[in-house]
C-alpha cells in the first residue's frame, strides 16, 4: 500500500477576510473532492486571510499513480485561478503486509 500526501501553500488571489477566504477554501475543498474522490482539507494558515495550507491524501498500490494522480489536482487547482501555488510537498509512505 502506497499512500500520497501532499501540502500545497496557497497566496488566495482576492478576498479582503477570513470569512470570504473560507469560502473560496470551502468551494476548493468541495470542487476537489467531487473531481477526484480524494481526502483534502486546509490544515494550516487559518488565521489569515491571504494564505491557506492544504492538505490532500491518496491511497493506491502504485507509487507512479499516485504521483500522476496527485499531479493532476494540483494541475486542477492551479488552472482554477483562484489561489496563487507559492509551495508544494509530496511524500509517499510505503507499508508493506505479508500476502494474505
Amino acid at each position: 500500500m502506497v499512500v500520497g500526501v501532499c501540502h500545497l501553500d496557497l497566496v488566495l488571489a482576492e478576498g479582503s477576510s477570513l470569512k470570504a477566504k473560507r469560502q473560496v477554501i470551502k468551494s476548493l475543498v468541495t470542487r476537489v473532492r467531487g473531481k477526484f474522490n480524494c481526502s483534502i482539507a486546509e490544515v494550516g494558515a487559518q488565521d489569515l486571510w491571504q494564505r491557506a495550507r492544504i492538505g490532500i491524501c491518496l491511497v493506491g498500490s502504485d507509487q507512479r499513480f499516485i504521483n500522476a494522480s496527485l499531479d493532476t489536482v494540483l494541475n486542477y487547482i492551479e488552472r482554477l485561478g483562484l489561489f496563487e501555488v507559492v509551495g508544494t510537498e509530496i511524500e509517499f509512505l510505503h507499508f508493506n503486509y505479508g500476502e494474505v
